[in-house]
């Protein structure tokens, strides 16, 4: 039953277990003594060894096998050593040391405690989020609603979605308007407007419409097992520093544990105490020298660090991942749909705006290219009816053209407009072009009445993110198929310190392995072609509203498709990392201090520690160094303010 008992059972159970042995410490303070204190510390002392000191002799016993010595050894060598001398002067009329060994047990438990419901905390952050998830969906089967269980639906099924409730899988609306809340995965608190096409995340929460939605990924594929599964995989995982805290662990205790030989020796055989003072000073320095603060300070900041980004919209996959980031000097971006928005918008009208739209949508309704779209939300924004047109014509690389009202109307580029350009619209047109804008002449009859400027414009964060990233070091390029004057302008727009243009999909990967000369590099991309690059870069880092291509691809995951995302990515990588060298830096020193304390060097100036005391600081080194970790979660972070100022 014993073997069942988790961290927090043992060191409760050990602990009460001690309280004898605790009255009897006070009482000694006042000349009293227990009566048969020694068999009662003998039966409280076994105990305790049995079920908090076991797992520790368990671990040693299989590191020594193995011909290895790890960091439960030195704790099971001193509890080991204190009780089996206590057992041996029980019966010898020598003085017993019972309570060191239960002590000692009683305090290291008290840090695997603590780590353990960091570690719990972690688990339990997992378990809300996949209670989030819902048991049952309605589902439209043989044109009946019926209820099923959420393990059958199957991508494919259509489910109505009633105002109110979430939404079960992830999906596509195909019929219905509402609002839905996707704060669970975008931590973003205002309703999104979601009309058919439009895709929508299972366990978000449908708030004003009924909708049908077709369900698009099942079961461990929804974007909520996904997040679930890389926040489980991220704090699991070892970044490379922990293999060198290891080696450290591997060295330092077979070292400790010949220290502790010739503290015993040099106190028995040369300065001639007796040998019970002597094992005292031995099994102290064993105690305080346990290098358990040192096996916590990267996994307890690793733990913390990731949950944090997670919590941020920041998926970290692996601890190597948040390492490496902590080294990046480059961060390569792709631009449709990282750094812009990935779609066309209308910037500018030049012209009766009312007239140039009515005229501009009456056309472009008709078409299904990328800018018309661009023209057609324009206009539904604008409020301006859609008109029927006739004799509908589109001419190839020029634009369209159609009779509206007995009269011929068209749009398109500056060759369809001929010799009907003014000079005042053709200085428009050129203004517009240098700002890397795709210009739309629009006309009727053999006059053109308007210009419409159309843009896939940069996203309201590029600027800020550019900037903040410059400001803390690394160097920011763009790396796009587009031509070179629109990259180049985009570039100029958001400061971006290089722009490569004009490039193939295939050849990302090769200008991210040639950036890589001069330092680390990550890449931040959202499409299918941005796979070879995500993959080869140091870092990738996929959208979270791209392609699964890249998001299979990448590293990090931006859940909130945010480039502020990037920025968070890298603080949280350095801030984690800054801890654990902190961490690191405090077990190791401690144990400078603590071990020639322990050893009685500074017996003279009446600075002594005697095993259960030791025990107690090595214990307090581990809180100190899980403490320092939990701190990760209230550090501040340059990109709040950024999303302050978003929001």
């Amino acid at each position: 039953m014993m073997k069942h008992l988790n961290s927090t059972q043992r060191f409760w159970s050990c602990l009460v277990l001690t309280l004898p042995l605790f009255v009897q410490m006070v009482g000694m303070l006042f000349g009293w003594m227990m009566p048969a204190y020694r068999w009662i510390a003998l039966v409280t002392t076994s105990l305790i060894m049995m079920i908090g000191a076991w797992p520790y002799w368990k671990s040693a016993w299989s590191a020594f096998r193995h011909h290895l010595a790890n960091m439960n050894t030195l704790v099971a060598v001193g509890t080991g050593v204190a009780y089996f001398y206590s057992l041996v002067a029980m019966f010898t009329k020598r003085p017993v040391y019972f309570e060191s060994a239960a002590f000692i047990a009683v305090f290291v438990m008290l840090g695997d405690m603590l780590e353990e419901q960091s570690h719990r905390r972690a688990a339990n952050s997992l378990k809300k989020l996949t209670k989030l998830q819902v048991k049952e969906a309605d589902v439209i089967r043989n044109d009946k609603l019926v209820r099923v269980p959420l393990d059958e639906v199957v991508v494919g099924d259509l489910l109505k979605v009633r105002p109110g409730a979430k939404v079960p899988v992830d999906g596509e609306i195909v019929d219905g308007r509402t609002s839905v809340d996707e704060s669970m995965v975008t931590g973003e608190s205002m309703p999104v407007a979601k009309s058919v096409g439009d895709p929508v995340v299972g366990s978000t929460i449908n708030l004003n419409g009924a909708i049908t939605v077709r369900a698009t990924k099942v079961g461990k594929d929804t974007m909520l097992a996904q997040i679930v599964q890389m926040v489980k995989q991220a704090q699991t995982s070892h970044a490379p520093i922990q293999k060198l805290t290891d080696r450290v662990s591997g060295i330092f205790v077979p070292t400790i544990l010949i220290i502790a030989i010739l503290i015993f020796t040099v106190w028995y055989a040369i300065i001639g105490v007796s040998a019970t003072k002597a094992m005292l000073f031995a099994v102290a320095t064993l105690v305080v020298a346990c290098p358990c603060a040192l096996g916590l300070a990267t996994p307890t900041a690793l733990m913390v660090g990731t949950g944090r980004a997670a919590r941020l919209g920041v998926l970290i996959k692996n601890g190597q991942a948040l390492q490496t980031m902590n080294d990046i000097k480059t961060i390569v971006f792709d631009k449709t749909g990282t750094i812009t928005n990935g779609r066309p918008v209308v910037t500018d009208i030049i012209g009766d705006r009312q007239r140039v739209l009515t005229v501009a949508n009456a056309l472009e309704a008709n078409s299904d290219h990328p800018l018309a779209k661009a023209v057609v939300q324009a206009a539904l924004t604008a409020k301006v009816p859609t008109k029927d047109v006739a004799d509908f014509n589109t001419i190839a690389g020029q634009g369209l053209e159609a009779r509206l009202d007995g009269q011929r109307i068209f749009a398109g580029n500056v060759r369809l407009a001929g010799n009907t350009l003014g000079s005042e619209m053709k200085t428009t047109a050129a203004k517009l072009q240098n700002e890397a804008k795709t210009v739309i002449m629009v006309g009727v009859g053999d006059q053109v009445i308007g210009v419409l400027g159309i843009q896939d414009a940069p996203r309201a964060s590029s600027k800020a993110i550019m900037t903040q990233l410059k400001a803390i070091g690394i160097k920011t390029v763009m790396l796009t198929g587009d031509n070179e004057r629109v990259a180049k302008q985009i570039g100029k727009e958001i400061g971006i310190d290089q722009v490569i243009a004009d490039i193939l999909p295939n050849e990302k990967a090769d200008h991210v392995a040639a950036l890589q000369q001069a330092g680390r590099v990550a890449f931040v991309g959202d499409g299918i072609n941005d796979a070879p690059a995500l993959t080869m870069a140091d870092v990738g880092i996929a959208m979270g509203k791209g392609t699964e291509v890249a998001i299979e691809s990448g590293d990090i995951v931006l859940v909130k498709n945010d480039l502020v995302g990037v920025l968070q990515a890298v603080e949280m990588s350095r801030k984690t990392f800054s801890r654990i060298k902190l961490n690191l830096f405090w077990a190791l020193f401690y144990n400078l201090i603590g071990v020639p304390i322990a050893a009685g060097a500074f017996i003279a100036w009446g600075l002594q520690l005697s095993p259960e005391l030791a025990a107690l600081a090595m214990a307090f080194s581990s809180v100190s160094v899980v403490t320092s970790s939990l701190l990760l979660n209230q550090v501040h972070l340059r990109s709040a303010n950024l999303q302050i100022a978003a929001n």
